[in-house]
């Protein structure tokens, strides 16, 4: 499962035109499983040691994921992105969790193969869906595993925020709840500032509209943020809309299915200086994690591409525009992109594109990373 975000984050990143550091390992990872944790008959945890020479690479936020290489038969190997459980702000450790699906090759292998001890090829921790002001009051929804990015983000709202925390759970019943031991301590240590609602299925049938509107209508002026199967998100999204939220206070994590793997390496030619004057390479300044580059960017070639093959730590999870990972602002000049339904047409009127998608249509251009 791969997850992506809307909307993509807005804004753009502080500039600080100066000398590049030290040039940042860029490209997978390899990672020390240290436990495995069998939180329900279909979902286990898979905790990650973060070594101290990739602790700048593993640095992450709530709501963000890992894509994890694993190995296949028929393809050598295949990428699959899990969302964090983990909470940067309280956990020494990266911890994925990852629920079987049926016919999942991923989530099953993982499942019947990862033990404490294995190593793990993964790519530096990525994704969108994060919150956008932390003392916010938040309404979080989620359904069966989309629990992963909403426990994050609720473990560490309650150590960095101030505001009331209201999550709403779906389950199929009680046996599936993931994280309920740990769910039910949150909210005995924190009465004040964390209630938790659980719906099963098979006692009340699936949520409807008006059980959403129910929830969000004491909440009207909280953010939301909602991670789960897509006609759980609709219903919620419905329901939100229809106690007034604005698209502005929802926050919403997508599942998808990778079809690219972003494991497979690509080597970049450098850029021909003396290319053909008909196509010469566009000039682009780009800003990124406070740093400015100045490279040559071919029309040939997509933005990340080239920005990997100088070395330059730009994030990317699928590089097949699935995942959202390497959204990125126009400031100037003009890019043509592949169609992607990781952006909605709002960020892409704002100027949002993705990196792994986008090639120049102008001589010059400015693009932010942020």
């Amino acid at each position: 499962m791969l997850l992506t975000s809307e909307p993509i984050v807005g804004g753009s990143v502080e500039l600080n035109a100066q000398a590049p550091a030290e040039p940042v390992a860029v490209g997978p990872i390899e990672l020390h499983v240290i436990d495995v944790i069998e939180e329900t008959t279909e979902a286990h945890s898979i905790v990650f040691e973060i070594p101290a020479e990739l602790a700048d690479r593993c640095r992450y936020r709530s709501g963000q994921f890992l894509t994890l290489r694993i190995p296949s038969d028929l393809t050598g190997s295949v990428a699959r992105s899990y969302s964090l459980s983990s909470s940067p702000v309280i956990d020494n450790h990266l911890k994925v969790t990852v629920k079987r699906i049926p016919e999942g090759y991923g989530s099953n292998w993982v499942c019947d193969n990862v033990r404490a001890g294995d190593r793990v090829t993964v790519l530096p921790p990525a994704g969108t869906f994060v919150v956008r002001n932390p003392n916010a009051d938040l309404l979080l929804f989620a359904a069966g595993s989309g629990i992963t990015p909403v426990i994050s983000i609720l473990k560490t709202s309650l150590q960095e925020g101030t505001g009331k925390i209201v999550l709403y759970y779906a389950n199929r019943d009680a046996s599936s709840v993931i994280f309920d031991q740990e769910l039910s301590e949150l909210q005995a240590r924190h009465p004040e500032r964390v209630e938790v609602q659980h719906w099963y299925d098979s006692e009340h049938g699936f949520a409807d509209v008006e059980r959403i509107v129910g929830v969000a209508g004491a909440h009207a002026g909280a953010d939301a943020y909602l991670c789960g199967p897509p006609p759980f998100m609709n219903t919620v999204v419905e329901g939100l809309k229809a106690a007034g939220f604005t698209s502005a206070q929802i926050h919403r994590e997508v599942f998808s299915s990778l079809t690219g793997n972003p494991f497979e390496v690509v080597e970049e030619p450098e850029v021909d200086a003396d290319a053909a004057s008909d196509q010469p390479a566009t000039q682009a300044t780009i800003h990124l994690e406070g740093e400015t580059h100045e490279v040559e960017w071919p029309a040939e070639r997509t933005l990340v591409d080239v920005l990997l093959s100088k070395g330059i730590n730009v994030p990317y999870s699928c590089k097949s525009g699935e995942c959202g990972s390497c959204a990125c602002h126009v400031v100037s000049g003009e890019v043509n992109m592949a169609p992607s339904e990781a952006l909605d047409q709002e960020d892409i009127d704002d100027g949002y594109v993705l990196g792994c998608q986008s090639r120049p249509r102008s001589t010059k251009v400015e693009i932010s990373f942020g």
